[in-house]
């Protein structure tokens, strides 16, 4: 599938520069793009790179100017980053559009419901009563539980297993390997020292435009539903664990893991490998360090790091006070030398 530049220009509300009908297939970077590919330029430590790289069609920044001559062809944006971001979403979705049937082998029971435009490949598994929306596409060796829902344009990567009674909706994305819906982590301790297994009876609900990554595992709640709300986005290889509620638009980086019944508010921004004990309230608009532990709530707007997380700027002020305590001691020494030295000559 190839573009020329005014297609794609018209798709970015750009303005062209050089030749309206070059053509490219598909994307490079800019230091290694070749004939026939699209590229972009929005940092400027790589704008060397604009004046020797081989791609046909580059989109950049309008405020730039050159300092030389460019063979490519240009598309001048108001933001080069956010215009080819845009553009990789639209490829994508075109490429996704072309996926459409039924492949087989697969198994899509008697009583599942699918719409129209819809792709579900080889060795998907689609159990009873489940409901599939309009162009929803069901990657190979999928496993869609029994009375899973399932909405409108959302993608479901190969060797996602969405366990029963789970809600995914409309515009979703949820990639390979990711476990929705296996059973919380609810054991009660007995008298002779064992554990008894909780029924974990609740489900897991995904809303709209919510995009998780790979091999992330969010668990059933125990009663009620474990929530992602609209536009949340989790990273690769996160546990959620039973009974939490992560808030609209929060994001979540990789080996993150938040425990049982944790609500966490919306537009908070969760660094890689946080760890936050069960049962407290993430407020609305937190930001928390990478590999902070979180053991008590943390208010809305409030930023956090380490273990215990604390307040970041108490943070930062700690840690270079610790970084001047050799400098601090050597002084300390000097000082209690003189002071020595005072009374001796008394």
């Amino acid at each position: 599938m190839t573009f020329t530049a005014s297609q794609i220009a018209a798709m970015i509300n750009g303005r062209i520069e050089g030749d309206a009908e070059a053509a490219v297939g598909n994307f490079g970077k800019i230091e290694e793009a070749q004939e026939g590919q699209l590229s972009f330029l929005a940092n400027p430590k790589y704008e060397e790179y604009l004046y020797a790289t081989k791609a046909s069609i580059i989109i950049i920044n309008e405020a730039l100017e050159l300092k030389k001559p460019v063979t490519a062809t240009l598309i001048r944006v108001k933001d080069a980053y956010s215009a080819f971001a845009a553009l990789l979403g639209k490829y994508q979705e075109i490429m996704q559009q072309q996926l459409k049937g039924i492949q087989e082998p697969s198994y899509i029971s008697k009583t599942a419901r699918y719409g129209t435009d819809v792709f579900i490949g080889a060795f998907a598994y689609l159990g009873e009563n489940v409901t599939v929306g309009d162009h929803a596409k069901i990657h190979p060796n999928a496993y869609i539980g029994n009375n899973v829902s399932i909405g409108n344009h959302t993608v479901i990567h190969a060797g996602v297993k969405i366990l029963h009674n789970c809600v995914v909706g409309n515009h979703v994305t949820i990639h390979a390997g990711t476990v929705i819906g296996s059973d919380g982590f609810g054991f009660a301790p007995q008298a002779d020292g064992t554990f008894a297994k909780v029924p974990q009876i609740g489900n897991v609900v995904i809303e709209d435009h919510v995009e998780i990554g790979a091999n992330a595992a969010i668990d059933r709640a125990t009663i009620g539903s474990t929530i992602i709300r609209s536009g949340a986005k989790l990273d690769n290889l996160i546990q959620i664990a039973h009974n939490v509620e992560i808030g609209n638009s929060t994001v979540v980086a990789a080996q993150a893991g938040i425990s049982g019944s944790t609500k966490v508010g919306k537009g908070v921004m969760i660094g890689g490998q946080v760890g936050i004990v069960g049962h407290l309230h993430i407020g609305d608009g937190a930001k928390i360090n990478a590999q902070s532990g979180v053991s008590k709530n943390i208010e809305p707007g409030k930023a956090v790091t380490g273990s215990p997380a604390y307040d970041y700027t108490s943070a930062l002020r700690s840690q270079a006070l610790n970084r001047r305590l050799p400098d601090l001691e050597k002084r300390m020494k000097e000082l209690e030398e003189e002071l020595n030295r005072l009374k001796s000559e008394r």
